[in-house]
């Protein structure tokens, strides 16, 4: 029987990255995939959704030009051929992740797997040891169990990126991260959006001050929002709810994912709710079995499950690793405008937080190029450490690293006040917001 250092269960961004990282510090690497590498954030999730919304962002940019001078007849959408350019795309990434892999000699198993408590994997007709298994298998989509929900026909992020014409109209149900990306992905190409939300408000997970940006602009885009009510029932192309009945034509489900555990209950290992028990390493409760991403607590997001991977490859490998650090995992929205925020929100703060926002409309750059919705914020120290950070604009999710790298690296807003930003960009709004924490902004009345 083959025997490995370490086996990997699920080879999404936690698992494939994990995997690689130990095998380049020299660990016997088996990783283990019952489906497409990627896991669902190159196959159904990040990546298609963000294909999408490149696709509507240039839409939107075109029809832009028209209110400059620019003017364009008309927009023609061959929403087959933008469908054929994601598949390409994610085709090409998913070639990379095996190029990758198989580079770095680990071991590959196709299948599903289970795991005993001894480290024994059985894949098919095929079994092998590890002296420490990764479990990086993630999450699915979840469906409330509304009544009539039985008899309807739906989409959940699993499927709808399959999809081969454009719909003429979406409802979406949910108000969180996918649902209002998909929205903004479908709107700006001639899709009727509806979002159905039972929460007061959308985003509820970001920053409050970007909700009321991103719900004007999903007005300028002629999505319908509708929130606050319950639902009752959902029947064939209608649904109803305490504030009325509304059609549908296309269904999609964006309200949330729940964790692939199966592997976890065979196993009997501590749960903490719906999720795996883990230490601050992502030990399991069972010795020599760790658990990563979507399985654990913390920001259901790739880049935190890639980071747990390696983290949790460090501790095998003895190098005590620094316990990671939550406030300093930056969380992305990629609406138009982006939001893009990490560390504490303002209402998170201590009591003597010193909080600054600078509005893009006083940046040249925005201006210039008409992207003035939006802002860039600090929540700080009196002594000007960083307590968190938040660009709601064009481009916030990557302006958003170079506060991030402030606060990783031990800095202050002190040290990006003293930074010389090239002029003229949006980013050093960032220079300037951080001297408004001290009162000395130049672009602030």
């Amino acid at each position: 029987m083959k025997q490995f250092d370490l086996a990997i269960i699920g080879a999404g961004p936690g698992g494939y990255v994990a995997a690689i990282h130990a095998a380049k510090s020299g660990l016997k690497v088996a990783l283990v995939e019952k489906d497409k590498v990627g896991g669902a954030c190159y196959n159904v999730g990040c990546i298609p959704s963000k294909i999408m919304l490149e696709h509507s962002k240039l839409v939107q940019e075109i029809r832009r030009g028209t209110d400059w001078g620019i003017t364009v007849p008309t927009i023609n959408i061959d929403f087959p051929k933008l469908m054929k350019r994601k598949d390409a795309v994610v085709e090409q990434l998913l070639i990379n992740i095996e190029g990758f892999i198989e580079h770095t000699q680990i071991t590959m198993y196709r299948g599903e797997a289970s795991v005993t408590a001894e480290r024994k994997i059985m894949v098919g007709e095929e079994s092998f040891t590890a002296k420490n298994v990764i479990l990086a298998t993630g999450s699915r989509p979840f469906v409330p169990p509304f009544k009539g929900i039985e008899t309807a026909n739906y989409y959940t992020t699993d499927t709808f990126f399959d999809i081969k014409e454009l719909p003429n109209e979406l409802t979406i149900i949910g108000g969180g991260v996918i649902a209002i990306e998909m929205a903004f992905a479908l709107a700006p190409m001639g899709t009727e959006v509806t979002v159905l939300n039972h929460s007061k408000d959308i985003l509820q997970t970001e920053e409050p001050d970007a909700r009321p940006i991103i719900k004007e602009k999903m007005a300028q885009l002629g999505i319908k929002l509708v929130t606050e009510f319950t639902f009752e029932e959902i029947r064939e192309h209608e649904i109803q709810t305490s504030i009325g009945i509304f059609q549908y034509e296309n269904l999609l489900f964006a309200t949330g994912r729940r964790p692939n555990t199966q592997i976890a209950e065979a196993l009997e290992l501590a749960m903490d709710g719906r999720l795996i028990a883990v230490n601050n390493h992502y030990e399991t409760s069972v010795p020599g079995i760790f658990a990563i991403g979507d399985l654990v607590g913390g920001f259901q997001l790739a880049h935190s499950a890639s980071a747990e991977g390696i983290h949790a490859v460090d501790t095998i490998l003895g190098k005590h690793p620094r316990v990671i650090n939550q406030q300093e995992i930056p969380r992305c929205v990629y609406t138009h405008p982006e939001i893009a925020t990490f560390g504490m929100l303002e209402h998170e703060a201590p009591a003597d937080a010193i909080v600054t926002k600078m509005y893009l409309p006083t940046n040249p750059k925005a201006l210039l190029e008409g992207n003035i919705q939006g802002f860039m914020k600090f929540v700080a120290s009196p002594e000007g450490d960083i307590y968190g950070a938040c660009v709601v604009g064009d481009g916030a999710t990557e302006m958003i690293n170079a506060m991030l790298a402030a606060k990783v690296s031990g800095g202050s807003v002190k040290d990006l006040a003293r930074m010389i930003f090239p002029h003229p960009t949006v980013s050093e709004h960032i220079g300037d917001a951080a001297s408004a924490v001290f009162g000395k902004a130049i672009h602030l009345a």
